[in-house]
């Protein structure tokens, strides 16, 4: 059996910049098995898997470890793949996951996910969380699958060398850190080494809780982002009541035949 797949840089107009992500557009599942082990072979943050079920797009997410809830670079790179390369032609493509439904809209150039708002409750930093961060914490909350921690400055966090052992023994999926941007409304990182990503490049899904996080913050309800990793990529966001927009561009990189 051959099956085709895309990588496609998200977040970003130039390649070799953003986040990538493997594309398979399916006619019928694979085994979860298979599934993982390809993510496994390709080895990049996120290999994402859809089948079309009615007029729904289902999609899955696997990181090189396991099977994640929540993707949105993958989940905008899928959008881009069938637009693009598959030729759809609707401005609207839904999709269905085990977080519920998503969407993915063509607004100009640009590309928007609509993904639910996922604010977090902040509590008392513990020692480990102090000891994973290794600097001055200004505050932290529990967004449930994520720990997001604020830092005081932009420098803070492109300087930020957290313990990614420490991190991993952490009750959550990854560490976000964030603070106010020099350029941008906001900054962050990701590190997410219990799940095979020590960090990663550009995360649309940790958006769903900094977009409130920083709405209250600041008072409103429009933002450009900047996760700046060392790809870095710019986001596009907007508070919209329960759910969040995530805007973004992407390029194509590379296709392929994958050979079972």
């Amino acid at each position: 059996m051959s099956l085709a797949f895309h990588q496609i840089d998200a977040f970003t107009q130039r390649p070799f910049a953003g986040n990538p992500a493997i594309v398979y557009r399916l006619d019928r599942w694979l085994d979860e098995a298979r599934m993982q082990a390809i993510a496994a072979e390709h080895n990049l943050a996120e290999t994402a898997f859809v089948v079309k079920e009615g007029d729904v797009w289902h999609i899955r997410w696997f990181t090189p470890a396991c099977e994640v809830p929540l993707c949105g670079h993958a989940t905008l790179a899928t959008a881009f793949a069938l637009f693009t390369v598959h030729g759809e032609t609707a401005d609207q493509l839904n999709f269905t996951c085990q977080s519920g439904a998503l969407s993915v809209s063509r607004e100009g150039e640009r590309l928007v996910l609509n993904f639910p708002s996922l604010p977090g409750e902040r509590f008392d930093a513990s020692a480990a969380i102090k000891a994973a961060v290794k600097g001055p914490i200004v505050e932290v909350l529990n967004t449930g699958k994520e720990l997001l921690v604020v830092l005081e400055t932009e420098q803070a966090v492109r300087d930020c060398q957290p313990d990614l052992a420490a991190v991993a023994q952490l009750p959550w999926l990854g560490m976000i850190v964030t603070a106010p941007g020099e350029r941008h409304d906001f900054v962050s990182r990701y590190f997410a080494p219990a799940i095979g990503i020590d960090e990663d490049p550009v995360t649309g899904s940790i958006h769903c809780s900094l977009i409130p996080y920083w709405a209250e913050r600041l008072g409103k309800t429009q933002f450009e982002a900047f996760q700046c990793s060392a790809r870095g990529g710019e986001l596009f966001c907007r508070l919209d009541g329960e759910r969040v927009s995530i805007g973004g561009h992407a390029v194509l990189v590379a296709s392929g035949t994958l050979h079972l």
